[in-house]
């Protein structure tokens, strides 16, 4: 018997598997593993298993365990499919961990746990891109990449609605609820990473090679603006919930922020997917930074609660669209193999992000000009954001790349 009356030992997944489980993997990976803990932060401080020193302690850590992860991820290169695998069983774990943590238990090992979810969300991130795009090229559908990175922001929904609608029961419980539904996202993201990723990853490293250094020089641009993006968006994805907190001391209240930022996220995301499926990359991206920049500068002009929902919706409904036109347009750029620049933005993002607290942690509780350290924070972003997107836009120009004249 010849081997093409053979089954296939590894069929190739249907297409609607591979981007839902794109989708699936981003939403466990990114709305569980590396944003839960931002609407989770203010009920554990009320439940009295976290301080406020803990808390900001627990998210350094994550921020540069993502860095870690985002600057190793190129490891997976060669294997990105095994990447994504990996990186959400260690999500799973580290959310399921969380749940212990607190009372009797040192504040360090909860630190360590939310390092590790950087790392694995990290990973997550740029492999399942990796992969998903690829796959999706290969099968003459690269438009439908857009639509995973509604995972993240539907994530986060799901995250910031289980805080809110759960936000009277302990923190702990919710720890666990989330863990078990990364536990769920895992094994539902599996199905759509099977067939031929790991031999078409394999081949595609070898025919790129090393990517050579002029090249990567001649991207530096994109790096830093990403790295921009990385800075911008943190202090409001970081502090919007407990500047609401603030304001209205209900959870079911001041809750409602974070369901809202990952709504807005997915919508966006699911937008630009629909009605922008030829814009140009960089002009996606710009417009994105630009409204991410409107969104920033509202919090300087008033502290009332609609300027943090509005705040809220415009950076939220902005980051993933960034995410993803940054991502796309390194694929472009480098469609053989996308891996190692997807992990330097990835890198100079994290870097980014964690620059934005430290530079709230530096201004320190004064105020200089009427503004306290959030405000300054703010008022960089904006003004780096903007200057950004204008380079983007101006910049912008049709991408002759084998992906868009696929499209």
């Amino acid at each position: 018997m010849t081997s093409k009356h053979l089954p296939s030992a590894n069929p190739l997944p249907p297409t609607w598997l591979v981007v839902g489980g794109g989708i699936v993997a981003l939403a466990a990976a990114m709305g569980v593993g590396r944003f839960a803990f931002t609407p989770l932060m203010p009920l554990m401080m009320r439940d009295g298993t976290l301080s406020a020193a803990a808390g900001a302690e627990w998210a350094a850590a994550n921020y540069v365990g993502y860095l870690i992860g985002a600057l190793t991820a190129s490891w997976f290169s060669r294997d990105p499919r095994r990447g994504v695998q990996l990186s959400l069983v260690g999500v799973a774990l580290t959310t399921l961990a969380a749940a212990w943590i607190g009372g009797e238990t040192p504040a360090l090992l909860g630190a360590v746990l939310r390092a590790a979810a950087g790392v694995f969300s990290a990973w997550a991130l740029v492999c399942a891109s990796s992969w998903c795009l690829a796959e999706l090229a290969r099968r003459q559908v690269p438009q439908r990449g857009a639509w995973i990175y509604t995972g993240v922001g539907l994530g986060i929904a799901l995250a910031g609605l289980l805080a809110w609608l759960g936000g009277r029961q302990p923190a702990r419980w919710l720890w666990l609820e989330l863990g078990l539904i990364a536990v769920a996202g895992a094994v539902f993201a599996a199905l759509g990473f099977t067939g031929r990723g790991r031999a078409s990853a394999s081949a595609a490293a070898r025919r790129s090679g090393t990517v050579a250094p002029s090249r990567m020089q001649g991207l530096l641009g994109l790096v830093l603006c990403y790295g921009t993006f990385g800075f911008g968006y943190i202090v409001p994805a970081t502090f919007l919930p407990a500047m609401a907190q603030q304001l209205v001391p209900d959870p079911l209240v001041f809750g409602l922020t974070w369901p809202l930022f990952g709504l807005a996220a997915a919508l966006s995301v699911a937008a630009t997917a629909r009605w922008l499926p030829d814009w140009p990359r960089r002009r996606v991206w710009a417009l994105a930074q630009g409204t991410m920049a409107v969104g920033t500068a509202l919090p300087l002009a008033t502290q009332a609660l609609w300027a943090l929902a509005a705040s809220a919706v415009l950076v939220g409904g902005t980051f993933m669209v960034a995410t993803m036109a940054g991502l796309q347009l390194a694929r472009e750029q480098l469609p053989a193999n996308p891996t190692p620049l997807l992990a330097r933005m990835t890198g100079a993002f994290a870097a980014g992000q964690i620059g934005g607290p430290l530079l709230v942690r530096l201004l320190g509780p004064g105020s200089w000009a009427g503004w306290d350290a959030l405000a300054w924070a703010n008022a960089s972003s904006t003004v780096l954001l903007a200057l950004t997107a204008v380079w983007l836009w101006r910049d912008a120009e049709p991408v002759h790349s084998p992906l868009r004249q696929a499209r």
